[in-house]
Parts: C-alpha cells; sequence; structure tokens
C-alpha cells in the first residue's frame, strides 16, 4: 500500500514529491479535471523555498518567477513606513520568490509528472469519505466532472490537502461551519505592466480601512512584466454578514473595484492605470478558520489550507502549506508506525501555524502602517516622531521571527 493525498494544490503536490524523494509510493486525487494554471500572484519566503531548492525546482522557478528584492510599507498616500531586503538580497542563502500561483502548481505538478508517472495523478476525483482499520484506510472518490462511478482506494496513510473547504477536515469536525470573515474582500489581477523601479521589488500599502499589495510575477521582457495587484477593503459588517457561496474567484466588473484602488498611491506607477488594464478581476472573501485543537484521526491526517487556512499576510499561506510537507514526509520516512508518524507531525506543525493564523488576524507585519495610519491619519513629516525605528523593527521582525523566516541555517539538507 502507498499514501494517498486527496489535492493536487502547492501542498499536495509538494508533499508528493518529498515522499517520493524519499522512496515511498504515493497516488494523488484532484477534483478538477484538470490541474490548470489557475490564481494570481503569490510570495513564497525563503524558508520555504529551501524546501523546493533542495528538490531541484530552483532553476525552474527562476524561468517563470521573480527573485523578490525588496519590500517596502508605505501608507495610503504613498509615505514610506518601513523599507527591507529580502531573499538573498537580506543574506538568506535561498530567495524569496514572487510568482504566478498557477505557474508555481505547474512547476510542482510537471516535477510529479516526471517522477512520479503520470498514473500517479488522478483528476476529476473528490474525496468523499473514508474508512479505516488495523491495517490502513480506504478512502472513496466520486467522480466530480462526469458522475460516473465512485472510486475506492486502500493506503497506509491518507493526506487531506484539499483547501479550505477540506472533506477530510469536515468528517472530524461536521459542526464547525463556515469560514470566519471579517467583512473584507480582496479584488485581485495581473496585467502586462512598464517596470515598476527595479522589477523585482513588492510594495503594500494602506492602512487600517484597506489595503493595497503590488508585486511583479514573472521576468521581464521589453520592458514590461506580469504585475500583481491587490485591493483589500472591507464592505460589510461580519457580525450580520456572511460571505456569499460564490464570491471565492468570482469574476467582478472594473467600476466595482476601481473607485477603491484610487484611494491608494504607490510612488513611481499609475495603480488606476493598472487596475483599468486588467483583463479579468477577480474577488475573494478575506477568511480564515479557527486553528483547530488536533489535524490527525489514526491514519488521516490534514495538511496545507485544509489544516490551516489563513489570511494572505506576510506572504505564509502557501509557504506554511510547503513547511507541511517536508516536516510530514520526514517523520513518515523515519517513524516505525505510519500513526507515529501523523502524531509527531501534528506536534511539530501544528502549533507553530496556530501562531501564524492567530497573528495574521491582528494584522501580521501589515501592522505597521496600521499602526501609523492610526496615530497619524493625515500623514507626517518625519516617521520618527510617529513610530520609532525600534517600533517598526518590533513588528516586522516579530513576524519574520514568530513565522520561522528570520534566518535560514546554513546547512544544506536532503530533499
Amino acid at each position: 500500500m502507498g499514501i494517498l493525498i486527496a489535492g493536487a494544490g502547492i501542498g499536495g503536490l509538494t508533499t508528493a514529491l518529498m515522499l517520493h524523494a524519499r522512496g515511498l509510493p504515493v497516488e494523488i486525487y484532484e477534483a478538477a479535471r484538470e490541474v490548470r494554471e489557475v490564481g494570481v500572484g503569490v510570495n513564497i519566503l525563503p524558508h520555504a523555498i529551501r524546501e523546493l531548492a533542495n528538490l531541484g525546482l530552483l532553476d525552474a522557478l527562476d524561468e517563470v518567477g521573480v527573485r523578490t528584492r525588496k519590500l517596502t510599507y508605505l501608507t495610503r498616500s504613498g509615505q514610506e513606513v518601513w523599507s527591507e531586503l529580502r531573499g538573498m538580497h537580506a543574506g538568506h542563502e535561498v530567495p524569496q520568490f514572487s510568482i504566478h500561483r498557477g505557474r508555481l502548481q505547474k512547476v510542482l505538478l510537471d516535477a510529479v509528472i516526471a517522477r512520479l508517472g503520470k498514473p500517479s495523478l488522478h483528476t476529476g476525483r473528490r474525496l468523499a469519505g473514508f474508512m479505516q482499520d488495523d491495517g490502513g484506510v480506504t478512502a472513496h472518490f466520486t467522480d466530480s466532472v462526469l458522475g460516473g462511478d465512485a472510486l475506492s482506494r486502500r493506503g497506509e496513510v491518507l493526506i487531506c490537502a484539499d483547501g479550505i473547504h477540506s472533506a477530510g477536515r469536515r468528517r472530524f469536525y461536521p459542526d464547525e461551519g463556515a469560514p470566519s470573515w471579517q467583512g473584507v474582500v480582496m479584488w485581485r489581477g495581473a496585467a502586462d505592466w512598464p517596470v515598476w523601479e527595479d522589477g523585482e521589488s513588492m510594495a503594500i500599502g494602506g492602512g487600517l480601512g484597506g489595503k493595497l499589495v503590488l508585486y511583479p510575477i514573472a521576468p521581464a521582457e521589453n520592458g514590461t512584466q506580469l504585475m500583481n495587484w491587490v485591493v483589500n477593503v472591507r464592505i460589510k459588517d461580519p457580525a450580520i454578514s456572511t460571505p456569499p457561496p460564490d464570491n471565492w474567484s468570482r469574476q467582478v466588473s472594473l467600476a466595482e473595484v476601481l473607485p477603491h484602488a484610487l484611494r491608494f498611491h504607490v510612488p513611481g506607477t499609475d495603480i488606476a492605470g493598472l487596475v483599468r488594464k486588467t483583463s479579468a478581476i477577480y474577488e475573494y472573501p478575506m477568511a480564515d478558520r479557527d486553528p483547530l485543537p488536533r489535524w490527525t484521526f489514526g491514519r488521516v491526517t490534514l495538511l496545507g489550507d485544509a489544516a490551516h487556512p489563513m489570511y494572505p499576510v506576510g506572504s505564509n499561506g502557501a509557504s506554511q502549506a510547503i513547511l507541511d510537507a517536508r516536516c510530514l514526509a520526514d517523520a513518515l520516512a523515519q517513524a516505525e508506525h505510519p500513526r507515529a508518524a501523523l502524531w509527531q507531525y501534528e506536534k511539530d506543525r501544528l502549533p507553530k501555524t496556530a501562531d501564524v493564523v492567530r497573528t495574521n488576524r491582528v494584522g501580521g507585519p501589515e501592522r505597521v502602517i496600521d499602526q501609523v495610519e492610526k496615530r497619524a491619519p493625515a500623514g507626517f513629516k518625519d516617521i520618527e516622531q510617529v513610530l520609532s525605528f525600534e517600533e517598526r523593527k518590533a513588528i516586522v521582525g516579530g513576524y519574520a521571527n514568530m513565522a520561522g523566516f528570520s534566518r535560514v541555517t546554513s546547512a544544506r539538507r536532503a530533499p
């Protein structure tokens, strides 16, 4: 028997590669008919890129992504609050990457097919349930595309990497309800745009009422590159409103988004022009779920967004899923029994990710611009008179320490 993975997202595919590198047989089951290059931008932090580099994927990432050089926090009007180097420019041995989520997923998918073979990936199969006994776990998958016959597979372990609406999590916690929402929506898009600054930097601007995120997600060509943007705005009172069930990637009109984008200014670029040039704008609720008391039940465990969905703050969502994959693969390769491996994985990763979930809810490193707006809503002449360097450093640096990417060890580990 091998290991079964439900979900071919970033977490599921990385886990498959990690397990294969350790000689463990894997099968992946994905609800979508095909794994397509969907989504927009994502940042992957150095401690997660280290794991992908150890899998031999750094060259492939360089072909489709950007090595992030600098991050700057700005007020809504474009005044600089904090700026810092990132990745190798900050002394890490591996980069931070700004990349299109779908292209990152394609890099992982190509590696899975090349190394594990096409028969290891089953698409159009949605996890419907599972049964366990002393010898293993039997997972049941429905035909999510054509409504055909169900499929059952038996394995030593089932890893549920099937996202924020995870069927495995729902099986363990049937009364959990909908994801937690604070009334904030994210409008996201990307468009080819003249290179901004050095073509390797990102900016986060705004404050308590809303934020703008801006960064390139593809190498520059002929003076332009694919520029990713996000506008976050609180539009409803979460006490009386819940996010509509169909707006997890709902396409919206320019007229709906542009008035909110006009609230932000980033020196050196035309935010309104960028939004206008975007051919497709998508809406997502900024949602998460409360940390769980446990992820593992017998031979079944949760991973990535199925285990710890978090607000997209601090570039940690996909990064933490990659760290999950490394930890779980190590545990399964080293433990004497699968149950012991899943217990060790949960013991390590659950408290760490719970801290990130809770910290992201109160703003994560972006609290640095929240605090400035709170103290100086009309702007400032001297940032030191509003929020001292040490105060700013404590907010941003404290988050990096908590999330585990303030320093990457020099030792290079095997994949």
